[in-house]
Order: structure tokens, then C-alpha cells, then sequence
């Protein structure tokens, strides 16, 4: 009793001393926690507030007035943002304006290239703040007063991408200063590559300390940031299902220049005007939720510039008086480019001036090299120039590509890329498609003076692309073939209404016709007048896009009775009148007569091609051209098979807008498959040239013939002639082209290694038609197979044939029996 008597004792003990201890951490931690919460008011009085102007932009800030003032101090940049300015909408365009070593990819990452656009709005934010906000224009309701409005609104909050601390306000409050040091030498979408752009390039980490800021000028509608960015450069991306996390393998740095340019966009909107597919122009676009009660709707606009009289011609222009435009297209030529290539460049941009006419503008659009004297302030990083960049690439090309206010569609600026090596590829095109007609284009290297005339063609079909044209691949399919032999019609009309058509040049004229430049080369046409004056002719007597569409759905109507206004799109696969490179309103009867010039250009290659002191590589290369040409004749053909014509049309106009292309036409197609590739084209095997090229002729035939099968044999072409059995009984069916394929390609005796080839090819690609993990559950998987057992039936009993043939249909009796019975 007595030692538990102790034992309480002890135990009260701890018990008063754990009290105390934990008594005491109470009173710690409540001290803490009141020095805390003086810590916090502490902190609170410490804000920074907001300075006296004079005290942030001191006597030793350089200051640009323009849209913004910008300051400069030491190294700091701050933006001094006018009230008037907050929440107008800015178009944020950076192009790299000197490119890293290495970076390139394709015909991308040259200075000059774009690497980003987006378009921001500066807003007040509480607490003294600026905030950033990227805008978008994806849907839209134009009625603030209904209900659509609001609730498209409240689904389609902007995002803020950067917020700022306002260092001081300028006189009355009427301005706020805020830094954007930070911004400028860190890498986001603002001032350096977007997203998609880095993983193209394989751009890395950021390096902050081997990055800075070159320049900030203000101009009165943009600024113009540049700096130099450094990144580290990866060399791969993580492998496919390897654990995430792993870092892609760095080598070095890319260390570029950049541009970004902040353009206001315009407070007085151009009025915008509605898509239209009988006329091609590139688009912006967004998703009405006004225009339909029951509905929405997907709008798009035509890419476009904005041109309109000056006021005091305005009621000449409405008069239909010419008239020159307030603020004329202006391109200016890089001061890069060669010097004796500038008047070609020149003069294909200033060949648009005539088509303007059309629309009541005279001098809309010209091109001029820069002067220093009248053109103090260009800049070819500046956002208010358009230019012609020149690039010393080794790609084959040019593009036309254009920035536009994502609102209206107006264009705001281009910059056409022209790549060095487009001479090359200008060489390519016009030797194998005119010089049995030309004498200059027999040898592989031009005279300026012909090169020229090409650069101006190239030059005038991507200005065309700026002016918000599109491709028209159906043009030069309105032309009748024999036209084009006709020297004085091709005088006054060309071989194509359409610059913008890949009509390239005229390969169907023959030597004997006598065709001169005017009938060979590809000119601004009829189409390209009438698109041009669609787009930017004025009917002032419409102030909306939705007023002026009844009226320019009738004018389109009535001009559309003319044949070589019509547009073919150049993305529909299956309508044989819209074609890359094809000429001519029969591609049956102009790819004969361009056969008839490869032949004779084979004869004559290993002489045109012949170059003192060099070996053979120019004649393998314009062999190469020779059967890519051959090759495209054969695919326009092609085309007619399985064929569907599309016309586009309102409800105001009659007829079908989609037809199944003739059965006499697919049946002429298929004649000429036949005479002219399941044949084996002899005239292409040249003993001399494989001999002095090692270039492969059975490879370079099997090729050719496999192509052609691949295509009229495709799972989207027989689908196609399935689908059209049911709406048209005289249409020309999948049993029929088998049987013509059958005729043309099996039934030969004993086939030569060519012929061979040419059979194991068809049999494979029908055995892909019958593969048992194919989705296809229609007609056409039984067909084939139905198709395969008869061909099976057939050269099972052919006998009289060499033994290489009789290995020959044994393996294709195997391929055959594997293929429906693979177990």
C-alpha cells in the first residue's frame, strides 16, 4: 500500500509538469501567432504604393511616343498605357527575325518566318493592377440586349495571361505605368515561339542569362519589340510508353532573334463579307448563336484587304468612276534579294493592278524597293509593311500567307516567303512541260531573262494568295483541249483563266503549232479578274454583310454563266475537273498530247541535259522529271474513276450540285489506263540513261503502274462507285471496272517481268480489299473476293506458259487461297 501510495505521488507529479510544459507551448505558440498577425499588418504597410510619376520615369528615361509610350531606364522597359487604349484589341504577331543555325525544318525556321499570333486586350484589374487578357473569337452573339448575349458571354470569360503592379499613373490619372521588364526577357507566347512551334523546332529550355532585350520602338498603331532568345535544343522527345517524366536528350542551344509586333486593330471595322464556295477566298470564321433562333450557325469571312475611295472620290467611285484607293497595297522587296531578280518580283505584283480595275480602284496595289529618304521608318520586322522576304533556303518554293483581324477578315499584312531554290523547281516544271515548244528550256541551266519571266509568273500567283485568293484547281478545266493548240485563241485568253490554278504551263500545244510565251506561260485571267472585283468591289447601298447577300447571291448567279469564272476547290478528291497540274477539259485527250512531248523530250535528254566538265546527275534528275510528269497524266486520268463532279449552288439555282462523272468518260479513262500503263510504256526505257544513271527500270516502271492501281483501287473511290450504283443505274459499277482491269492485266500470255509485276501488284492490292481486319462490310469486300476466286479460276488453268509464268500463277494461286482462307 505504502508503494502505491508513492506511485500516485509520482504520478501526480508528471502530471503538473506535463500541464506546465504544455501551458508553456500554448503560450509560445499564441505568441507566435500574434507576431504573426503583426507580421502581416506589418506587411500591409509596407505595399508598395503608388509613386509620383516623376519618381518611377526619372530624367534618365528614354521615352518613344507612339500607340503606348514606351520607357527605357537602365535597363528596364515600362509601357505607359493611355486610358483610350485599355480594352481595344491588339493583334500580337512574332516572326523570328534572325534564325538559329540548324533550326530549320522543312520550308520553316527562317528569319522572317511567323512563330505566333494571338490577339490581347490591356484592361484595369483591382488593386492597382493591369491585366492581360488573349481574346478569342470562337463565339459570338452580336445582340447585347438578348439573353444568347449574355449567356455567351458568361461561357467565354478571356483568359488573363499576365497581370501587372502599376508603378505610377501619368497627368490626371489618364494613363498607367506598369513594367514589363519581366515579360520581355522571359519566354511565353507574347514575345516568343507558340507551343506548336517550339515542338517543330525542338526548342528546349528557356536560358534566361544568355537572353535580352535588343529594342522597344512605339509607332502610332504598333509597337515592336525585338530581342535575342536563347534556348537549349532537344534532340528527341520521350520514347512512347516509356515512364513519364523522361527528359528529352539537349545538345547546344538555339540562340535566335525575335520580333514580336503588337498592332492595334481597327477601331472603325471593315464591313466584312460572307464566305462564298463559288468563290475562292481563304477565311476567318467564328460560331454565331444570333443568326438562327433554332440553332447556331458556323460563319465564315473572306480574307481580305481593305480598300475604299478616299472620301472626297466617294461619290466618283459610286458613280462607277476609277478611282484610287485611300491607303493603296503596298509591297516592299527585301533588300536581300538578288538585284536582277527585283523588276520580275516587282512586275508580278503589279500585274494585279489591271484586275483591281474591275473592283472601280486604279494603283490599288504596287511593289517598290525601300528608300531611305521615303521610307524612314520601314522595317521588314515592322507589322505595318508587307514585303517579299527572300530566304537563302534549299527548299523548292514559295508561299503567300497573310495576317488578318480574326473580327472582319480585313488583311492587315504579308510577308511572302521566297525561297532561293524555287529556281530549281521553276527549271523542273517548265523544262519537262515546254521544251518541245520552247528552244530556251532545252538546257538545264536558263538565261535570266527566261528564269525571270518565271519568277514574275510565281510572283503573281502568291500575291493572288495575299489578296486572300485560293488556290482554283477547276479553271484550266473549263478550256477545251483543242483550244489549246489554237495560237491566236491562246493569245487572247491564255491556257487557263486562272493564275491561281496549278495549270503551271501548256503541255498539250505541240511544236508544229507554233505557240508562243503568251500561249505557254500562265497569266492573270478571267477568274482572277472576277474574284478580285467579287471581293473588294463597295455597295455602299448595303452598310451589313447581311443586306449585301441576297444582291451578291444574284451577281454571282449571273456571272456563272460564264464558264471560265467557275471555281473548283482544291480540296475535293473525287471531281476530275479540279486538279493540281492538269490542263484542259479532257484529261484523256491533254495528257496524250503530253505524252506525245515527254517522247520527245526522252529523245532529246541525254543532249539538253549535258553539261561540260560534268557527269550525269542532271540527267538522272530531269529523267526524274520526265516520270514524275508521266506520273501526274497517269493520276489525272485516274481521277475520272469513280468519279463525283461537285458544283456548288444556292437554292435560286437548278440543277444537281454532286454528279457521278459519265459512264463513257470512266470507260475512256479506263481505255486510256490501259494503252498507256498497263501496257508497259517502252518509250520510257531508255537503255543509255540507266546505263549512264543507274536509275532501275523495272523499279521505275512498277512504280508508275502501281500508283495508278493504288488510286482507282483505294477503299474512297470504290466506296464511292458503290455508293453511286443506287442513285445512278447507268453508272459504271465495281463488276465492270474488274472485269476491264481483268482484261487489261491478267489475261496476258506469258508476261514478261514487267507484266509479272504489274499482275502480283493487282492481285495484292484486291487481297487488301478481302483483309479479314478491314472495317468494310459492304458490296465491295465481296466483290474483290468474288473477283480473286475468278482470277484464281483463270490462271489456274493457263498451262502453255514458260516456267518462269507457270512459278509465276503458282504464287498467286498461293497468295490468292492464303488470302480467303488464312487458316
Amino acid at each position: 500500500m505504502k508503494r502505491a501510495k508513492n506511485l500516485s505521488v509520482v504520478f501526480i507529479l508528471l502530471a503538473l509538469m506535463f500541464n506546465q510544459c504544455e501551458l508553456k507551448g500554448q503560450e509560445k505558440d499564441s505568441t507566435s501567432v500574434k507576431t504573426d498577425t503583426a507580421k502581416v499588418k506589418k506587411d500591409d504597410k509596407k505595399k508598395p504604393l503608388i509613386k509620383p510619376y516623376k519618381e518611377v520615369i526619372t530624367d534618365k528615361a528614354v521615352s518613344d511616343q507612339g500607340v503606348f509610350m514606351v520607357h527605357k531606364i537602365d535597363d528596364k522597359y515600362y509601357f505607359e498605357i493611355p486610358d483610350s487604349m485599355l480594352k481595344k484589341e491588339f493583334l500580337l504577331v512574332t516572326r523570328l527575325t534572325k534564325a538559329a543555325a540548324g533550326m530549320r525544318s522543312g520550308s520553316t525556321g527562317y528569319a522572317g518566318d511567323q512563330i505566333g499570333q494571338q490577339v490581347v486586350a490591356f484592361e484595369k484589374g483591382p488593386k492597382d493592377k493591369i491585366l492581360l487578357r488573349a481574346i478569342s473569337f470562337v463565339d459570338y452573339a452580336k445582340d447585347s440586349t438578348s439573353d444568347m448575349y449574355n449567356s455567351v458571354r458568361r461561357n467565354n470569360v478571356q483568359p488573363i495571361v499576365k497581370s501587372f503592379d502599376v508603378k505610377t499613373y501619368g497627368v490626371n490619372t489618364k494613363s498607367s505605368v506598369i513594367e514589363v521588364t519581366d515579360l520581355l526577357n522571359s519566354d511565353n507566347e507574347m514575345v516568343s515561339f507558340s507551343v506548336n512551334y517550339k515542338d517543330a523546332f525542338k526548342v528546349g529550355a528557356f536560358q534566361k542569362d544568355m537572353s535580352f532585350v535588343n529594342f522597344v520602338k512605339s509607332f502610332p498603331n504598333n509597337i515592336e519589340i525585338n530581342t535575342t532568345k536563347t534556348f537549349a535544343r532537344t534532340l528527341g522527345r520521350p520514347i512512347p510508353g516509356t515512364p513519364p517524366g523522361d527528359i528529352p536528350k539537349i545538345s547546344g542551344n538555339y540562340t535566335v532573334e525575335i520580333n514580336a509586333s503588337l498592332v492595334l486593330l481597327p477601331e472603325n471595322k471593315m464591313q466584312a463579307r460572307y464566305f462564298d464556295p463559288r468563290v475562292g477566298y481563304f477565311t476567318v470564321g467564328y460560331t454565331d448563336f444570333d443568326l438562327d433562333p433554332q440553332g447556331v450557325k458556323r460563319i465564315s469571312l473572306v480574307k481580305r484587304w481593305k480598300l475604299e475611295p478616299k472620301p472626297q472620290d466617294l461619290e466618283k467611285y459610286k458613280r462607277g468612276e476609277l478611282v484610287e484607293p485611300a491607303k493603296p497595297i503596298v509591297f516592299y522587296i527585301d533588300p536581300a534579294t538578288p538585284k536582277k531578280w527585283v523588276p520580275f518580283l516587282i512586275q508580278g505584283v503589279n500585274d494585279w493592278k489591271k484586275a483591281f480595275e474591275k473592283a472601280g480602284f486604279k494603283n490599288a496595289i504596287y511593289a517598290k524597293v525601300p528608300d531611305a529618304k521615303s521610307d524612314p521608318e520601314w522595317s521588314l520586322e515592322d507589322a505595318r509593311f508587307s514585303a517579299i522576304v527572300y530566304k537563302p533556303s534549299d527548299v523548292p518554293n514559295a508561299s503567300g500567307p497573310s495576317i488578318s483581324d480574326p473580327r472582319t477578315g480585313e488583311i492587315l499584312e504579308s510577308h511572302i516567303n521566297w525561297y532561293h531554290n524555287v529556281m530549281m523547281l521553276l527549271r523542273n516544271w517548265y523544262f519537262v512541260q515546254a521544251s518541245p515548244n520552247d528552244p530556251r528550256a532545252r538546257k538545264v541551266e536558263f538565261d535570266d531573262q527566261l528564269m525571270g519571266e518565271l519568277i514574275r509568273f510565281v510572283s503573281s500567283h502568291e500575291v493572288g494568295h495575299t489578296l486572300g485568293l485560293r488556290h482554283n484547281f477547276g479553271s484550266s478545266s473549263t478550256v477545251p483541249v483543242e483550244k489549246l493548240r489554237d495560237k491566236k485563241w491562246l493569245e487572247k485568253n491564255g491556257h487557263t483563266p486562272s493564275i491561281m490554278d496549278y495549270a503551271r504551263f501548256n503541255y498539250v500545244a505541240q511544236p508544229e503549232d507554233n505557240i508562243g510565251d503568251s500561249g505557254i506561260m500562265p497569266r492573270i485571267g478571267d477568274y482572277d479578274d472576277w474574284a478580285i472585283e467579287w471581293g473588294y468591289r463597295r455597295f455602299y447601298q448595303y452598310n451589313t454583310p447581311d443586306l449585301e447577300k441576297e444582291y451578291l447571291n444574284k451577281w454571282v448567279i449571273k456571272n456563272l454563266q460564264n464558264n471560265r469564272l467557275w471555281f473548283g476547290t482544291e480540296s475535293n478528291p473525287l471531281d476530275p475537273r479540279s486538279q493540281s497540274e492538269q490542263v484542259g477539259d479532257n484529261a484523256m485527250i491533254a495528257s496524250t498530247y503530253g505524252i506525245k512531248n515527254l517522247k520527245r523530250i526522252i529523245e532529246n535528254l541525254d543532249k539538253w541535259t549535258a553539261t561540260p566538265n560534268e557527269d550525269y546527275e542532271n540527267l538522272g534528275t530531269m529523267y526524274d522529271q520526265v516520270t514524275l510528269q508521266f506520273k501526274r497524266y497517269l493520276g489525272h486520268v485516274s481521277k475520272y474513276i469513280g468519279g463525283q463532279m461537285e458544283t456548288p449552288k444556292t437554292a435560286e439555282q437548278s440543277g444537281a450540285v454532286y454528279e457521278v462523272v459519265p459512264k463513257k468518260d470512266q470507260k475512256e479513262a479506263m481505255k486510256f489506263l490501259e494503252e498507256n500503263v498497263f501496257t508497259t510504256p517502252q518509250w520510257l526505257i531508255k537503255k543509255d540513261i540507266f546505263e549512264k544513271t543507274g536509275k532501275t527500270p523495272v523499279k521505275t516502271v512498277e512504280d508508275i503502274q502501281n500508283g495508278v492501281l493504288s488510286r482507282i483501287l483505294s477503299p474512297m473511290v470504290l466506296q464511292n462507285m458503290y455508293q453511286m450504283e443506287t442513285v445512278d443505274q447507268n453508272t459504271y459499277t465495281i463488276s465492270e471496272l474488274f472485269s476491264d482491269l481483268n482484261s487489261s492485266i491478267i489475261k496476258k500470255e506469258n508476261p514478261d517481268v514487267y507484266g509479272r509485276n504489274l499482275q502480283r501488284n493487282y492481285v495484292d492490292n484486291l487481297i487488301k480489299l478481302v483483309d479479314t481486319k478491314s472495317s468494310d462490310r459492304s458490296d465491295v469486300s465481296a466483290i474483290a473476293r468474288g473477283n480473286l476466286n475468278s482470277i484464281k479460276k483463270e490462271i489456274s488453268a493457263k498451262t502453255d506458259v514458260n516456267m518462269v509464268n507457270k512459278y509465276h500463277y503458282e504464287d498467286l494461286v498461293f497468295r490468292i487461297e492464303k488470302a480467303l482462307d488464312p487458316k
